[in-house]
């Protein structure tokens, strides 16, 4: 029944898994944080804070209290209406 060979066989099934289940994890978090980061205007590795304990926090309030260097976008769609508004034409006749 106590079989250290088993027991051994077993620890490392559970140790694969888990190393499986770590960097699928890590995965599934770094990726989105490359992009926001990315698009935030901070180095994109800086997503790699993630792999340390407590890392994503940090790197959350980094994320809320810091500048952000981006340049606004601008919008697509009809242009901002010109105020005040003009009135209208008069009726041509």
């Amino acid at each position: 029944m106590h079989d250290p060979q088993q027991a051994s066989g077993i620890l490392a099934a559970i140790l694969g898994f888990y190393l499986v289940f770590f960097v699928v994890f890590m995965a599934i978090l770094i990726i989105p944080f490359w992009f926001i980061l990315k698009k935030a205007g901070f180095p994109s590795w800086l997503s790699l804070i993630n792999i340390v304990p407590f890392g994503t926090l940090i790197l959350l309030y980094v994320l809320a209290f810091a500048e952000w260097k981006v340049i606004a976008a601008p919008q697509a769609g009809w242009p901002p209406p010109s105020y005040p508004p003009q009135p209208p034409y008069p009726p041509q006749g």
